[in-house]
């Protein structure tokens, strides 16, 4: 379960904001998966929930947004979406797909008081 790393990994970044920012608590935090990420977004939810226990970040409220994958398709020349790897193109039914979008994780907010 690479989520737990993933999820301690967002609670540093969360904390490190929070002192920058001179707060007091960390309220929430927003974040995107790719749906060609390798992450499942409920269980890294509930990983970031896990790892706050016991931590100044306990009553953060996380949300996991899933943004959709991305393929430029070789044999009929398009971009297409995706919603895992392997997937055949939906125009044309190929597998000569180039990955361009939707394996990244990123931090969209994190709000503080």
């Amino acid at each position: 379960m690479h989520e737990l790393s993933l999820a301690e990994r967002v609670l540093r970044i969360a904390e490190q904001a929070a002192q920058q920012a001179g707060a007091q608590r960390v309220t929430r935090v927003r974040l995107a998966v790719g749906a060609l990420a390798h992450v499942a977004p409920d269980t890294l939810q509930f990983c970031c929930e896990l790892a706050a226990r016991g931590t100044p970040l306990e009553h953060t409220e996380f949300t996991v947004e899933q943004t959709p994958g991305a393929a430029w398709c070789e044999p009929c020349g398009q971009t297409v979406a995706l919603q895992r790897v392997g997937q055949a193109c939906p125009h044309c039914g190929g597998y000569a797909l180039r990955i361009t979008g939707g394996e990244d994780m990123q931090v969209l907010d994190i709000a503080v008081i």
